[in-house]
C-alpha cells in the first residue's frame, strides 16, 4: 500500500497492522509464498505450459519478493516461506480490467430502462456533481474491494473531471484496497494542468499505481485532442477514449478527429468501439490500437455488439472492461461469458472468436497487452509480478468436473475465487479480504449514497 493511507479522515480505514517482532517479515515486503499442488496452473505462457493457455497440471506456483519466481512441479519452499495447500484448485493469473468507472457504484442499477444517452443524462451527470471527496473515497473504496474479491488484480479506471482533492481521495481508495491499477484521467481544458500534476504528486508515489490521460473524441473538440494527446505524450502515458458506444456517435466523427489529433498509434486505447466500418477496422489494425470490450455494458444500455471476430481477424489487440456501473457488479466470470455468447448468438457459430481459451486470455494477458503492461503483469512467467489468482472449484455452482478450463467461464462466479494475490500480497485468503472490515465498507457507502439522492 502507499502512503496515502495516513491522510484519511472520515472515512473507512483498512484494519491497523500487527508491527512485526524481531526475525519476522517487513510488513512492506511481500511474504515469499508457495501455492502447492494446484490441480491446474494456467500459466498464459505457452512457453511453460501446454496448450495457448500454457497449462499445468498438478504443479507449484512460487512468489517471491513480489515476484513470480517459478512454476513447475515438486518446488521446494524458501526458508521461512509461506505454504499454501491448494490441492484441487486452479492457479491463474489475476484478471485485467481494461475498462471502468468505480465512482458508479454510486449508481448501481440506476437508470435501468435508459439507453446510453439516457443514463448519461439522469444517472451519471446527475449524480457526479453531488459526490464530495469523502464520499468519492467511500464508494471508489468499495467498488475497488468488490473488483478485487473477484479476482481482477489490475484495473483502468477511467476517471471523469473531479476536482484536485476529490482525485486526492480517489487515489486514496484506489491505494487502500491493494489493487494495481491505472488512473486514466480526464479534465477540462481549463484544468489541463491538473493532468500532470495528479500523476507526479498523487499517482508516481505508489508502487502499483500509473496513469493515462482520457479523453471524448469528436471533431467538435480536435484542438482538445491535440493538447490533451501531447501532454500524454510528454508524461509517456497512454491516450485513453470512448469511441463509437452508441450509433448516434457517429455523427461526431470520433476516429477522424482522433486521426488529426495524430493519437493513432499503440498507444491509444479505444473503449467500446461497437460501430466500426471495414475501413475503421483496417485502419486500427494498421495503427496497433487497442479496444476494450464491455459486453455487459453493452447489453444493458442496447449499445450493440462489438464486431470481435473482424476485429481479431485484423489482430487487433483486444481486453475486457466491466464499465462501472452499467455493469452492475464486478464479475470478470459473467464479462467473459458474456463476450462468447454475444457473438456465438449473433453468428450462430459456436466456433466463433472468441473462443473459450481465447478470452481467459482476453482478461488476463490480452489485457495487460492492451494497457501495455505485459511485460509485468497477465502470465504466470517468472520473472512478472507476482498478481496471482486460486480457483476453487469444489462448489455448488462448480463441480462435478468435466472440463475445468471451459467451466471456469461458463459456471464460474466470485465466491470461486479463494485466494487472491497483488504484487505478492495475499490480499484475500480462504475467500475472506483481508485486513478489510467489509460491513464498516458497505455501511458508509450505504450512508454516502443517502446523502447524494437529498442533495
Amino acid at each position: 500500500m502507499g502512503g496515502l493511507t495516513a491522510g484519511l479522515t472520515g472515512a473507512a480505514r483498512p484494519a491497523p497492522r500487527r508491527q512485526p517482532q524481531q526475525g519476522e517479515q517487513r510488513p512492506d515486503r511481500p511474504h515469499p509464498t508457495l501455492l502447492r499442488g494446484a490441480e491446474l496452473v494456467l500459466t498464459m505462457d505457452p512457453g511453460i505450459g501446454d496448450g495457448p493457455l500454457g497449462t499445468l497440471r498438478h504443479a507449484d506456483v512460487l512468489l517471491r519478493d513480489g515476484a513470480i519466481a517459478a512454476v513447475g512441479r515438486r518446488l521446494a519452499a524458501p526458508t521461512g516461506a509461506r505454504v499454501i495447500d491448494v490441492t484441487g484448485r486452479m492457479v491463474l493469473p489475476g484478471f485485467v480490467d481494461i475498462h471502468n468507472h468505480l465512482w458508479q457504484s454510486s449508481i448501481r442499477g440506476g437508470c435501468s430502462t435508459q439507453d446510453l444517452y439516457g443514463w448519461l443524462a439522469d444517472c451519471n451527470s446527475a449524480t457526479l456533481a453531488r459526490i464530495g471527496p469523502d464520499d468519492m473515497y467511500r464508494f471508489v473504496h468499495l467498488a475497488a474491494l468488490d473488483a478485487l474479491q473477484a479476482g481482477v488484480t489490475t484495473l483502468v479506471d477511467w476517471v471523469h473531471p473531479i476536482p484536485y482533492a476529490t482525485s486526492e481521495r480517489y487515489v486514496q481508495a484506489l491505494d487502500d484496497s491493494g489493487l494495481r491499477f491505472v488512473y486514466a484521467m480526464m479534465q477540462s481544458e481549463a484544468n489541463a494542468d491538473l493532468v500532470p500534476r495528479v500523476k507526479k504528486e498523487l499517482l508516481d508515489p505508489l508502487p502499483l499505481a500509473s496513469a493515462q490521460v482520457s479523453v471524448h473524441a469528436g471533431m467538435y473538440a480536435v484542438n482538445r485532442l491535440r493538447r490533451f494527446h501531447e501532454i500524454a505524450r510528454d508524461l509517456g502515458v497512454m491516450f485513453n477514449s470512448h469511441v463509437l458506444e452508441h450509433p448516434v456517435d457517429r455523427r461526431d466523427d470520433p476516429i477522424g478527429a482522433l486521426r488529426l489529433a495524430g493519437a493513432f498509434g499503440p498507444d491509444l486505447l479505444m473503449n467500446h468501439a461497437i460501430h466500426l466500418t471495414d475501413d475503421e477496422i483496417a485502419l486500427i489494425a494498421e495503427h496497433d490500437v487497442r479496444v476494450a470490450h464491455c459486453p455487459l455494458s453493452n447489453m444493458r444500455l442496447a449499445s450493440g455488439i462489438m464486431r470481435l471476430p473482424a476485429l481479431h481477424a485484423r489482430g487487433v489487440k483486444a481486453g475486457l472492461g466491466h464499465d462501472g456501473g452499467t455493469n452492475d457488479t464486478s464479475d470478470m466470470f459473467n464479462v467473459m461469458k458474456a463476450a462468447v455468447g454475444l457473438q456465438r448468438a449473433l453468428h450462430q457459430d459456436a466456433g466463433v472468436h472468441p473462443t473459450i481459451p481465447a478470452v481467459l486470455r482476453m482478461a488476463t494477458l490480452g489485457g495487460a497487452e492492451c494497457v501495455g503492461m505485459a511485460d509485468r503483469v497477465g502470465s504466470l512467467t517468472p520473472g512478472k509480478r507476482a498478481d496471482v489468482v486460486v480457483l476453487d472449484p469444489g462448489t455448488l455452482n462448480f463441480a462435478p468436473r468435466f472440463d475445468w478450463i471451459s467451466q471456469i467461464v461458463l459456471n464460474g462466479q466470485p465466491p470461486n475465487v479463494s485466494h487472491v494475490f497483488v504484487d505478492g500480497r495475499l490480499r484475500k485468503a480462504h475467500g475472506v479480504l483481508v485486513d478489510v472490515d467489509t460491513e464498516t465498507v458497505i455501511r458508509e457507502a450505504e450512508l454516502a449514497a443517502a446523502r447524494v439522492r437529498d442533495k
